[in-house]
């Protein structure tokens, strides 16, 4: 088979912990064809890459991009940073199944407008996924919180069995068509009345088809412990892969938690499989609520359709505009998005660097002023975590970034660079590669990112997209189910 093109003398990490090493990658059909010292040939496009580092390209392991591959699949904040596959339908919202109207409960309304939600089933946004693909692969999750949206007329108490049986019907055909599994998010108004018992049943079928349980705990807070322990008391019912979304400690009165937290993890990690995504910031960001802002050293509006003047301000300074209180604030506001400083930054290091923890950036891409993690948090955990704070070697991040979540979520010869995986790429200049987005110009892209190729195609070129859409929704293979 002919030879595409050949990436020379770059040092490779090849994403499995490994030691670092020099050595050419050919690369044909959309494979990574051979690794080492090999002959060239002749009239094969070969690409220098002396003093610049070849990975296998990043895996984003929390996204919110359900609607977003489709309203802008050039995917400029990902494949910007690295990013050449993103996992969707998380913190118990899809995209899919739910045809809705004009208005959209929150929050789902993260997820885009409501013109994005057309599709009856997950089939149909999987087809529309495949028929009109983006730059990046899609590893889909499908959301308990649409499931209860799509299935019940009033989500605010514990579903009926018909309704529960409905959600089950709705699973069971996301997962045959191609969902890796359910993601929950009892935190959020439309599925915090969900108990346990409904959500062990509505997850049924995965018990029979396989599938990883996402979590958004109910409590991140000062109760974060019985909600891990309701986690994983799903999972072993489910026989399901736990993934601690956003693994976080919010609130001053946590800050130092995440020892305990990690070791509950570590612990239950034994008996059962578990793993954890993090992102490097020490502030999240959702929906505006009066707990979190109460919680929270700083609050900062990220849109809001009451209120639009106050996107990329201060709540603090908002309320003060308006003339009231937190309460009053919020509720001239909604509905509204804000970014919460609320973590410590040892409890986000602490966890970062965990054996278990993947990276995943739980980015809100329709924000009008969002949080800088969808722009930038492949590239900050390689400036600031490796290259300026020495938490964790290259090799180590690199591992987080792919072969680490590539095993997690069963992929298929992605995750590694290995001949006969698929070319899924990033060239980087490892003394230069840095996040530049912020809290307050969050919409800027990475620099030190030369190269990325999604399936053995360029789709950066170090400064700005390529317009190519190589992109494939994956399949899984299998979980680990111990």
């Amino acid at each position: 088979m002919p030879t595409d093109f050949i990436i020379s003398g770059a040092t490779l990490v090849d994403g499995s912990g490994a030691a670092r090493f020099r050595a050419d990658v050919s690369v044909s059909d959309g494979l990574i064809a051979e690794i080492g010292q090999f002959d060239k040939g002749e009239g094969v496009l070969v690409r220098a890459a002396e003093g610049l580092v070849l990975t296998p390209g990043f895996i984003d392991s929390h996204t919110h991009d359900d609607g977003y591959l489709l309203a802008h699949p050039d995917m400029k904040p990902k494949v910007s940073q690295g990013v050449t596959t993103v996992v969707t339908g998380n913190c118990g919202i899809s995209l899919a199944p739910l045809p809705y109207g004009d208005v959209i409960p929150q929050p789902l309304d993260l997820l885009g407008p409501p013109e994005l939600f057309r599709f009856k089933t997950f089939a149909a946004w999987i087809s529309q996924l495949r028929q009109t693909p983006a730059a990046v692969n899609v590893i889909p999750l499908v959301g308990h919180t649409t499931l209860r949206v799509a299935s019940m007329a009033d989500t605010g108490r514990a579903a009926t069995q018909p309704e529960i049986e409905a959600m089950q019907h709705l699973l069971a055909e996301a997962l045959d068509a191609g969902a890796f599994g359910m993601s929950t998010g009892t935190f959020y108004p439309p599925a915090s009345n969900a108990p346990t018992s409904e959500i062990i049943q509505v997850g049924a079928p995965m018990k029979e088809r396989g599938g990883l349980y996402a979590t958004h705990l109910r409590d991140e807070a000062d109760h974060i412990v019985p909600a891990m322990e309701e986690a994983l008391e799903i999972g072993r019912a489910l026989e399901s892969l736990v993934v601690f979304s956003h693994h976080k400690l919010a609130g001053s009165k946590n800050h130092g938690r995440s020892a305990e937290t990690l070791k509950l993890i570590e612990d239950a990690g034994r008996h059962q499989a578990v793993c954890i995504d993090c992102h490097p910031y020490p502030a999240t960001s959702t929906m505006l609520r009066l707990d979190r802002i109460m919680i929270s050293k700083r609050t900062m509006v990220t849109w809001s359709k009451g209120y639009p003047e106050a996107a990329g301000r201060d709540f603090a300074d908002v309320m003060q505009e308006l003339g009231l209180d937190e309460q009053g604030t919020m509720d001239r506001l909604m509905p509204a998005g804000a970014i919460y400083f609320l973590m410590h930054e040892d409890d986000v290091a602490r966890i970062m660097t965990h054996p278990m923890t993947m990276v995943g950036s739980d980015g809100l891409p329709f924000d009008s002023h969002p949080h800088p993690r969808q722009w930038g948090t492949f590239t900050r955990v390689l400036r600031a975590m490796v290259r300026e704070q020495n938490l964790m070697t290259l090799e180590q991040a690199i591992h987080k970034m792919t072969g680490l979540a590539a095993s997690n979520y069963g992929l298929e010869k992605r995750g590694l660079l290995r001949p006969g995986y698929f070319a899924d790429l990033v060239l980087m200049d490892e003394a230069l590669v840095t996040d530049r987005a912020t809290f307050d110009a969050p919409i800027q892209t990475s620099q030190g990112i030369n190269r990325v190729w999604v399936n053995g195609e360029q789709v950066w070129t170090g400064s700005d997209v390529c317009g190519n859409r190589p992109g494939r929704v994956l399949s899984r293979v299998s979980f680990n189910r111990l």
